[in-house]
């Protein structure tokens, strides 16, 4: 029987990253040299292709979450949707190898010995280690996983939608499944023109649901509709109450599921389930430490009248990221992203911030 062959790489000293400059509100990222980091001997080492941006990127930023700050702990690049390839393992890693593609995920690590690690709740594990705070993230080309906690990436789905289904994509595909919505029943997305919201709608009407688009501008109006597979768009800047326009749609009663990624939408999330019995608002956004704008008004009466819930989900588990991956891989979800080069990571970044990106921008390292 052939040995078979282990595909060799050559791995230079340093490597090109993202780094946070000037942490703070007005931050911005410049890409320079930055050490390849040394793995552990259960580790492997990813050479990333490409990262995805998130907003939590832009928060850890500006540290305005009740977090500490990156530079406190030593963080210079954010990051943690990656897709790239394994280019190195520890002496101790048994089943990976280098050439598999591999993700990088929002959490790099956790305990695994705990009962949240246990019952597929490690995301909420009390010694997670968290991406791109405190560890350098997907930012950087060459990035550190253990292997026990490391995503394999299948055939046939690209690099550019693999990283952003480390954390984006996942994680609306969790909270979907954790609103224990029917096929048929209308999920709303508030936000639905950005990267979070595109890929909910992909992924509910995957699932049976009636998904429904709150943004604003014709780009996102014809992607969400056109593209994505909305059933409606609702432009908030064009109607007199974006609640009234939600009940119409919706059998005239109401939505059965809000997801809320846009943070603004919070304040009047509850009034877009009208008179639904049993409808819940799910929690996906985090809103800045001490904005109380952006809090849910709750009458308890009404809650109980209507047995109306919210709930809110974090990031994804294993399990989920990988049954998320599926749904790439049988051409359910597809990448609606922007690509930028290396040299314009900061553009990338800052144009998210702003609002200008219509679905997920994406840098790629290859561009230079």
């Amino acid at each position: 029987m052939a040995e078979e062959k282990i595909q060799t790489f050559n791995i230079p000293k340093t490597c090109k990253g993202g780094v946070v400059v000037n942490e703070g509100p007005n931050f911005r990222i410049e890409v320079q040299e930055v050490p390849v980091p040394e793995i552990g001997p259960s580790d492997v080492l990813i050479k990333l292709n490409a990262t995805g941006i998130c907003y939590t990127d832009i928060h850890f930023m500006i540290n305005d979450w009740a977090m500490p700050k990156m530079s406190a702990i030593g963080t210079k690049c954010a990051g943690h949707e990656g897709a790239g390839v394994i280019v190195k393992i520890g002496e101790q890693v048994k089943n990976l190898k280098p050439g598999m593609r591999a993700g990088y995920k929002p959490i790099q690590d956790t305990c695994g010995a705990c009962e949240l690690c246990w019952t597929g709740n490690e995301c909420y594990c009390k010694k997670l280690v968290s991406s791109g705070l405190m560890t350098d993230g997907s930012y950087q080309q060459y990035v550190v996983s253990p292997e026990r906690y490391t995503t394999l990436i299948p055939d046939g789905v690209s690099d550019y939608i693999a990283g952003p289904i480390m954390c984006s994509a996942s994680t609306i595909y969790t909270s979907i499944k954790e609103s224990k919505l029917q096929p048929g029943d209308w999920a709303v997305f508030p936000g639905g023109g950005g990267g979070v919201g595109m890929q909910g709608i992909q992924l509910a009407k995957a699932m049976g649901l009636r998904p429904i688009a709150i943004d604003s501008g014709e780009d996102k109006r014809k992607l969400c509709i056109n593209t994505v597979g909305a059933e409606h768009f609702i432009d908030f800047r064009q109607v007199d109450s974006v609640a009234a326009e939600v009940v119409r749609l919706c059998d005239g009663i109401g939505a059965h599921g809000v997801f809320v990624t846009a943070i603004q939408s919070y304040s009047i999330s509850l009034s877009l389930l009208g008179e639904r019995v049993g409808g819940t608002v799910m929690c996906i956004g985090i809103p800045p430490v001490g904005e109380r704008h952006f809090d849910i008004p709750v009458d308890p009466t009404v809650m109980i009248m209507k047995k109306q819930s919210i709930k809110g989900t974090l990031v994804s588990n294993m399990a989920d990221v990988d049954k998320t991956l599926d749904f790439a891989k049988r051409g359910l979800l597809k990448p609606i992203c922007t690509v930028f080069p290396l040299s314009r990571f900061d553009e990338a970044v800052q144009k998210l911030r702003r609002g200008e990106i219509a679905g997920k921008a994406v840098v790629d390292f290859n561009q230079a």
